[in-house]
């Protein structure tokens, strides 16, 4: 699991990382010192998971989450305890106490890495291949299973694909399964002559547009061959019409 540990104090992130050494399925990718810093690099590496401090100059941990438009899996490493509920209600995975303990750490861990193989072994059957990077065509067909639902379902059905805080909800005739992955892990698997990101929680399949309109402040609004609208953000709009305007 790709990890980025989140903490102003710098012993307390070599503490950490100390601790985790001992984990092989943990791979620290970077740290932060700092929310601000902590929200470059989620954006720019896209982790697995975090470790992050509550308390923090500038942005808290719970401020830094709320700038995100992908969450990681979250656990939260604080000195104070009456944070648990809220950290708890914004879908962390667990909540650990400073000094870290490493039999609380290793209890945490045993609880992420259920989570993780539970949720991302379907992900990682419809996603990958032998060429691990390779980028599905509209023509290739996935695996995909949601709890005891599983479907084989061509790319070309699938219209759109939506954020959903840590998951990513999958839309293709009447279903829409969810998939804990980040909707900048399928962008970098998928056709972009076929799918487009329109803004930060949606990505559409251009063969089911059935027409555009402008939209404020410079943006466009899509409407799907089902009668959904997406709106493609004032950004997004101008790579639109960069990329397909005569």
């Amino acid at each position: 699991m790709r990890t980025i540990i989140i903490d102003d104090e710098r012993l307390a992130r070599e503490e950490l990382k100390s601790l985790l050494k001992n984990y092989a399925e943990i791979e620290i990718i970077s740290e932060a010192k700092n929310g601000e810093e902590g929200v470059q690099l989620i954006n720019e590496l896209n982790p697995d998971l975090i470790f992050l401090d509550v308390n923090m100059p500038g942005l808290s941990g719970f401020d830094l989450l709320k700038q995100l438009d992908e969450i990681p899996l979250v656990v939260f490493v604080t000195a104070y305890d009456e944070y648990a509920i809220k950290a708890f209600e914004v879908d962390a995975l667990d909540y650990m106490l400073k000094p870290v303990d490493p039999e609380r750490l290793n209890d945490a861990l045993k609880k992420i890495t259920a989570r993780f193989v539970e949720d991302n072994i379907p992900v990682e059957t419809a996603f990958t291949d032998v060429q691990p990077k390779k980028v599905l065509s509209a023509t290739d067909s996935v695996f995909i299973r949601d709890g005891e639902k599983c479907w084989f379902v061509e790319l070309s059905s699938i219209r759109m694909l939506e954020s959903e805080g840590n998951y990513v909800k999958v839309h293709f005739d009447q279903f829409r399964p969810l998939i804990l992955r980040s909707l900048g892990s399928f962008e970098e698997r998928l056709d972009p002559d076929y799918f487009f990101r329109a803004n930060r929680k949606f990505i559409i399949n251009l063969k089911w547009i059935e027409k555009i309109e402008n939209w404020f402040n410079g943006g466009l609004i899509v409407e799907l061959k089902t009668g959904e609208k997406v709106e493609i953000s004032r950004r997004q709009a101008i790579r639109f019409r960069e990329l397909w305007s005569l």
